[in-house]
């Protein structure tokens, strides 16, 4: 009789309602949107995001088994993750720290630490993004306790570095800056890297946070020149295994036009600029304007004053801010 009861429950439990087949397309369907989250317009990828988790949600009613189900959930907590950076993008924080927040529940479900890092990572750009670096500070701190190498580790690194820089601890920024270079020095990897595309950190975008973090510290002028040059240069080089975000090498151009700019050099200062401003509306993200502010404040200094070149570079900055997707995008649905 036990016997019986015990083949009975072993034939339930070899049951399984998702395929491999499924889950091999449901992880496609998550690299593809991570890569195309480089170069893509945010609103339709979040709407691709959306479509793809639901059909993540419909997977789990079915029955599967253990190692399916930590599958799915790891691809669930990259997609929310994913969908978290795009509603930031379009400026709605509230829905992006509720992602993020989703993210984190199925990291959590799966002990998934990689996970766990870059979803704080995506905390720490939504808190930066929208005037709370102190936030910031906190959640890149707490992801560097899931994480101590490699190149997200060198990212939590260089965000909080990027966000004490704002709050005035520039020694904090400076120490955190090395630390990141420390970081990308082990030989480490793991699944999400493997994913690539917004997962993995190119060198390109690492010299391009270290500028932006430094750009804000008093005195670092010439440091943030030097990895804003080299960020362009890898940007413009194209390495082989180099996947960047567009929006990452437009802030880095932004910081190298301030920074050109603070030395007098106008007319360069306006070359570095110029692919930014030509960026269709429906990339103009929500950093994008806001980081032009600060070129915005050294044309208006008296250098500057009599300058045709930046009374119309002032122009073309304000023009750009207006033409923003956020400027038509003021909220996500559900």
């Amino acid at each position: 009789m036990a016997a019986h009861e015990g083949s009975e429950h072993a034939e339930n439990a070899e049951q399984r309602g998702i395929g491999d087949i499924t889950l091999e397309q449901l992880r496609s369907d998550v690299i593809r949107l991570s890569r195309e989250y480089m170069t893509g317009e945010p609103f339709p990828l979040f709407l691709e995001m959306r479509r793809v988790r639901s059909r993540m949600h419909d997977a789990l009613d079915r029955r599967m088994w253990p190692r399916d189900a930590v599958q799915l959930y790891l691809l669930l907590g990259c997609v929310n993750c994913l969908m978290a950076n795009v509603a930031s993008d379009l400026d709605n924080p509230q829905a992006a720290e509720e992602l993020a927040r989703a993210g984190w529940a199925y990291a959590v479900a799966i002990d998934h630490r990689p996970l766990m890092a870059q979803l704080r990572l995506s905390l720490t750009d939504i808190a930066y993004w929208h005037d709370q670096a102190r936030r910031a500070s906190e959640y890149a701190l707490s992801g560097l306790q899931y994480l101590t190498a490699g190149p997200t580790a060198a990212q939590l690194h260089l965000k909080y570095a990027r966000a004490a820089a704002r709050t005035g601890e520039t020694e904090a920024a400076q120490q955190a800056i090395a630390a990141a270079h420390e970081a990308r020095q082990h030989d480490y990897t793991d699944d999400l890297l493997e994913m690539g595309g917004e997962f993995r950190l190119s060198w390109a975008s690492h010299h391009s946070l270290a500028g932006s973090a430094l750009i804000d510290i008093p005195g670092a002028e010439r440091g943030a020149a030097a990895e804003l040059e080299q960020a362009a240069q890898l940007y413009q080089s194209g390495e082989p295994g180099e996947v960047f975000r567009y929006t990452l090498e437009a802030r880095a151009r932004i910081d190298l036009s301030t920074a050109r700019l603070r030395a007098g050099a106008l007319d360069t200062a306006a070359e570095a600029i110029q692919p930014v401003l030509a960026l269709p509306p429906a990339k103009r993200t929500l950093e994008l304007p806001q980081r032009m502010r600060a070129i915005s404040a050294e044309l208006i200094k008296p250098i500057f004053r009599d300058s045709p070149l930046a009374r119309d570079l002032g122009d073309q900055i304000e023009e750009f801010g207006r033409a923003a997707v956020t400027t038509e995008l003021h909220s996500l649905s559900g």
